[in-house]
């Protein structure tokens, strides 16, 4: 059994693992691009053979492929690529140059050696099944790619959108659990009004709901593709039926509402709508990173800190401070939502720096947003799942934080007046007392007046009854 075999390209031949589904176009990438040590990311691979499948079926349906058996092998490869079966054998780098022209050469090729398996041949015959002229037939990579790119997002992006559902929920939950418990709320870091637990927590809710929204709307900017443009947009090397069909055939194989681009040029040419989608993502890290940032706040101490909340203990904190526990889930999807950020921000210089009908950068684009969309899903299901499900309020704090505060006299206002509610903050301080006893010994409200003025029915009250 020969541990090689020799493959042909433009630049001339070379050995490849007789064993290797992948072939000399593959192999040229690898040695040419050691940049993220990370391979095309498997949902892209799998989109990607889900628009060759696509392709296929429309060229079989258009006679291209009369040998049964040659066809019945190609279609059932492209399928195992759809299915996630070949993703091992997708090995280039994601961050290539050619636009992706290298990842569309190993799709091809692992498709192509993949159905000379089915059909009982050698690996690397490519004069009975070739990956250009087949499995390419009708194609570039030009418009391939950034369809299976638009593909493979919509897919993520409804995963995306039901794990920032599950936090929603979540948060919903806990507005009701904490509607009761009242607490201090607070502006510029400092004691402001009173509020509820609950209220805090329906807010970070209502957040998480407007980024649902807007991910919900991703599907309609990523739903046009340019499939059949083929090098440029201009449909060169494609027969009119294929370029009419084949997106009819890609939305009836994915079940998403894919439409073909009215002009298949400007929509090869610019990449401005995942910039679009890239920004809001980039919307709802910025939620995820604020409130992570707020529950590490609201649960700061124990001991020292606010603590009104409890977050779910998950590992020791200190290898020198014996006791210590971090608020580590909200840290760690703070990290996943920074990262996004910064994605964005690539995604738009990579957009901008395309060149005339082709962006050369793409596959800097679908890295950075295949990506964004990954973390953000991971970081949204780990903070709900390992800290908002098992999070407690400390409700004898919230309460302490309360009777303590200065801000208890704000409730009185609407009924001694903001002038009397001064003298009584200093009243306190010259006497080193709380406002709470000020308040009592001042006899201007009674003990029964004021906690139905701090309760949780009173605080949630919008405004006051004249």
């Amino acid at each position: 059994m020969p541990i090689y075999r020799i493959e042909t390209d433009l630049l001339g031949d070379r050995e490849v693992p007789a064993d290797a589904l992948w072939g000399i176009h593959t192999l040229r990438a690898m040695e040419n691009f050691h940049i993220s040590g990370r391979a095309v990311h498997p949902e892209l691979v799998k989109a990607y053979g889900t628009v060759k499948l696509a392709c296929f079926q429309t060229n079989r349906h258009l006679g291209y492929f009369p040998d049964f058996p040659k066809a019945d092998a190609l279609e059932q490869a492209c399928s195992e690529m759809a299915e996630g079966l070949l993703n091992e054998h997708v090995v280039v780098d994601s961050l290539q140059g050619g636009s992706g022209t290298s990842t569309n050469m190993n799709v091809n090729e692992v498709i192509a050696n993949r159905a000379l398996e089915i059909a009982g041949k050698e690996k690397g015959d490519y004069a009975s099944v070739s990956p250009l002229d087949e499995v390419n037939l009708h194609q570039s990579t030009n418009d391939t790619y950034p369809t299976a790119l638009k593909v493979a997002a919509i897919r993520m992006i409804r995963q995306l959108e039901q794990a920032v559902l599950g936090l929603q929920e979540a948060f919903q939950e806990k507005e009701k659990e904490f509607a009761s418990v009242v607490k201090i709320g607070r502006t510029q870091l400092q004691d402001a009004v009173l509020t509820t637990l609950g209220r805090e927590m329906a807010a970070y809710a209502e957040a998480f709901n407007r980024d649902r929204w807007r991910l919900s709307k991703c599907e309609e900017r990523l739903r046009v593709v340019n499939l059949g443009g083929t090098a440029i947009g201009t449909g060169l090397g494609a027969p009119r039926q294929f370029i009419f069909q084949v997106v009819d055939q890609l939305r009836m194989n994915t079940g998403i509402g894919l439409a073909r681009a009215e002009n298949l040029i400007d929509n090869t040419q610019n990449a401005d709508v995942f910039v679009e989608v890239s920004g809001m993502l980039k919307a709802c890290a910025v939620s995820v990173l604020k409130i992570s940032n707020d529950l590490r706040l609201l649960a700061s101490g124990p001991d020292a800190g606010l603590a009104e909340i409890i977050l779910p203990p998950k590992q020791a904190g200190s290898s020198i401070m014996p006791g210590k526990i971090n608020p580590v889930i909200p840290e760690a999807a703070s990290q996943a939502a920074l990262l996004v950020m910064g994605h964005d921000g690539v995604i738009a210089q990579a957009s901008a720096s395309g060149n005339l009908e082709l962006n050369q950068l793409m596959p800097l684009i679908a890295h950075s947003l295949l990506e964004s969309i990954e973390l953000l899903t991971n970081a949204c299901m780990t903070l709900r799942v390992h800290c908002i499900l098992g999070m407690k309020a400390n409700e004898d704090q919230c309460r302490k934080n309360v009777l303590n505060s200065t801000v208890l006299i704000t409730v009185l206002i609407p009924v001694i007046g903001y002038e009397k509610a001064c003298e009584l903050v200093k009243k306190a301080k010259e006497e080193q007392i709380t406002v709470r006893e000020a308040i009592l010994k001042s006899v201007l409200v009674n003990e029964q007046q004021l906690n139905e003025l701090i309760s949780p029915e009173a605080v949630c009250r919008l405004g006051f009854s004249e």
